[in-house]
């Protein structure tokens, strides 16, 4: 078993991690460190994706760890 904070998963989590969501990682940084927010542009799935990943990202920063349960 594989835990951090609130997510846990039965597999190793590297192998979960497709080529499309390392994608979406990039693009959502790029997007974040440009200031690019055009989400009537987007689709629906990629900008909840974004929301996600946001909110976790504020939710570690708030946290201030970043220590990982085995």
């Amino acid at each position: 078993m594989w835990a951090r904070k609130r997510a846990r998963t039965e597999e190793c989590p590297k192998s979960l991690v497709t080529g499309e969501s390392l994608a979406l990682l990039e693009e959502f940084f790029v997007r974040r460190r440009l200031g690019m927010v055009d989400g009537m542009e987007t689709p629906a799935r990629k900008v909840d994706a974004f929301l996600i990943l946001r909110e976790e990202m504020e939710r570690e920063e708030r946290d201030g760890t970043s220590s990982s349960e085995h």
